[in-house]
């Protein structure tokens, strides 16, 4: 089940690099309204009729997850957003990617708690494949806009392998100090 808007996108960012992408963009923009999420991937994408069942809660190819008999990633966000009042849109084309943009509104009493960015970055940067995944986070806070951004390819070029205990802490303390400096507006 899904308890936090991280879930979300981390469901989106993993179906993204099971769908072959090599790049896998992902832009995370809030201000005091709205949490806006945008995934673009160039995964091998879906044709009109694959994009429908993707969003269909009662469709499953029965290969990606072969004990389910439904397909409730993307039909609980689009449930979610629509719930809380927010935007949802999703464009595919096949053999050139997908792109899956959606915001909540934080002013909705069942938009989802946002969780831990820091560790849903961390967790999608350790997905196995061969994907590189450029993160932009933007904050407004009183008209005032900050941000950072980071590569996963960057990451473990100056740390190497993320299952490497070590390697992982360092990760996670680094994206920690990015999100706290956002906050903090340091």
């Amino acid at each position: 089940m899904h308890a936090a808007v991280c879930d979300f996108i981390l469901d989106c960012l993993q179906n993204s690099v099971e769908a072959g992408a090599t790049e896998v963009y992902l832009d995370i923009n809030q201000t005091a309204r709205n949490f806006a999420v945008s995934i673009k991937d160039n995964g091998r994408g879906m044709d009109e009729d694959e994009l429908k069942k993707a969003v269909d809660p009662f469709y499953t190819d029965g290969i990606k997850h072969k004990s389910r008999k439904v397909g409730l990633g993307l039909p609980f966000l689009i449930q979610t957003v629509e719930q809380t009042g927010g935007d949802f849109s999703i464009k595919s084309e096949k053999n050139r990617g997908t792109d899956l943009v959606f915001t909540f509104p934080l002013d909705n009493i069942d938009t989802p708690p946002l969780g831990d960015l820091s560790a849903m970055i961390l967790q999608a940067f350790m997905f196995d494949g061969l994907y590189d995944m450029p993160v932009e986070r933007s904050l407004e806070i009183e008209g005032e806009v900050r941000g950072y951004s980071v590569k996963r390819s960057e990451i473990i070029e100056v740390l190497g392998d993320l299952n490497d205990a070590d390697s992982l802490i360092l990760a996670r303390q680094f994206l920690r100090s990015q999100e706290e400096d956002l906050i903090q507006g340091d």
